[in-house]
C-alpha cells in the first residue's frame, strides 16, 4: 500500500501499540477524505470544542455514532446546537477490524483479549489540524468499552507522541505518523495517554487535495 523506496514495517510501539504505516492506499485515502468532508457539513459538522475552563481545543472535531464532548458522549451536540450527531458508517467499523487482524499479527494474539472480527465498532471522532494545531497529552476514556482504538491518519505527517497509562510525562515515544497510516492501541496500552505536539505543514500527498491534517479515531463506545 506504499511507493516508497524503502517501505516502513509495521512496528509494535508499546505492549498492544501498532503502528501500521502506508495501512491505506490513494484511493483509500481519497475515499475517506471525501467522506470527512461531507460528514464536516452541517447539521452536527466541524466544529470547535470549548473546555470546562474555558479554553478552546486548536484541533476542529466531529464525532460520528455519539457526540464527543468534554468529558463524556450523547446522542445530541449537547455542548452545541442540539443537533442528532451523524450515523456512525459500518464500513469504517470493517476498516477497523482489518486494521486490528493486522495488529494482531503484530502484537500477538492475545494481547487484546478480544476476536478481531467480533469488536462492535459503533463511534468515530474526526479532528482537523490546521496549520499550528495540536493536542495535548490525554487518553481515550470515555468509552465504556475496552476495545482498540484505532486511529487513520489523512494530509501533513504529525508527531504523535504514545506514553503510558500512568501519567503524561515521560517516557514516551515519538512516532511520525503519515498520510495512510493507521496506529492501533489496546490491550495493555488502551488508556496510554498520547498526544500530537506538532504537525508538519504542507507535507500531505499533493495528490490528495488537503493542507493540514485529518485524524479519523474509530472506538466501540
Amino acid at each position: 500500500m506504499s511507493d516508497e523506496l524503502f517501505p516502513r514495517p509495521a512496528a509494535e510501539i508499546a505492549p498492544g501499540a501498532v503502528h501500521l504505516p502506508g495501512r491505506l492506499d490513494e484511493q483509500a485515502q481519497a475515499a475517506l477524505l471525501a467522506a470527512c468532508r461531507r460528514w464536516a457539513l452541517p447539521p452536527a459538522g466541524l466544529r470547535t470544542v470549548r473546555m470546562p475552563g474555558g479554553g478552546e481545543m486548536s484541533v476542529r472535531q466531529l464525532s460520528l455514532g455519539r457526540h464527543w464532548y468534554p468529558y463524556g458522549y450523547a446522542d445530541t451536540v449537547v455542548d452545541g446546537g442540539g443537533e442528532p450527531v451523524k450515523p456512525f458508517p459500518g464500513w469504517l467499523g470493517e476498516w477497523a477490524r482489518s486494521a486490528v487482524r493486522d495488529a494482531v499479527r503484530v502484537a500477538g494474539a492475545d494481547v487484546y483479549g478480544t476476536a478481531p472480527g467480533t469488536v462492535p465498532y459503533d463511534i468515530a471522532l474526526v479532528n482537523f489540524y490546521g496549520d499550528g494545531a495540536r493536542m495535548g497529552m490525554h487518553r481515550d476514556s470515555d468509552e465504556r468499552s475496552d476495545a482498540p482504538v484505532v486511529s487513520f491518519s489523512l494530509g501533513d505527517t504529525c508527531v504523535f507522541r504514545f506514553g503510558t497509562p500512568e501519567g503524561r510525562g515521560r517516557p514516551w515515544r515519538d512516532v511520525p505518523l503519515r498520510s495512510g497510516d493507521a496506529f492501533v492501541f489496546g490491550g495493555p496500552s488502551r488508556l496510554a495517554y498520547h498526544g500530537v505536539p506538532r504537525t508538519e505543514p504542507g507535507s500531505a500527498p499533493p495528490g490528495l487535495g488537503l493542507r493540514g491534517r485529518v485524524n479519523v479515531t474509530v472506538r466501540a463506545y
